[in-house]
């Protein structure tokens, strides 16, 4: 009996061995949502297929998307760093417009005109006429 008792023993010990194995072997892969998502669920081969041209226009439409951006980011560095030119060439137009006015100025043009060797005029200008040409009128 002892011997009977003993080998039903060993063999509901080889039977849990084996149970055991084969629960391994079924668990290749764990059991977690996306692998049932993606084997089990709605979304197979044939789902994907279909929906391919979708996912490609999405995809378009995030390139575009990303495209758009950094064409208006660089549109907005072009038109701070025009902005920043316009306002440094008003300064130096101001500038020269008032140094003009100044160099423009008698006392300045007749400084000017001194070293030049020429002198201003003392006497007021006078008119000239022509007794003749005064008669005939």
């Amino acid at each position: 009996m002892t011997n009977k008792l003993r080998s039903q023993i060993e063999e509901e010990e080889a039977e849990k061995q084996r149970l055991i194995v084969e629960e391994r072997k079924h668990e290749e892969f764990p059991d977690n949502f996306l692998i049932k998502f993606f084997t089990k669920g709605f979304w197979n081969a044939e789902a994907a297929t279909r929906a391919l041209p979708f996912v490609l226009f999405l995809a378009l439409l995030g390139m575009i998307y990303i495209a758009n951006m950094h064409m208006a980011e660089r549109n907005i560095r072009q038109i701070s760093k025009i902005t920043k030119e316009v306002k440094e060439l008003s300064w130096d137009f101001k500038t020269t417009k008032a140094e003009l006015a100044f160099k423009s100025t008698l006392t300045e043009v007749a400084r000017r005109a001194d070293t030049l060797g020429l002198k201003e005029s003392l006497t007021p200008p006078q008119k000239i006429e022509d007794k003749e040409v005064g008669d005939e009128h």
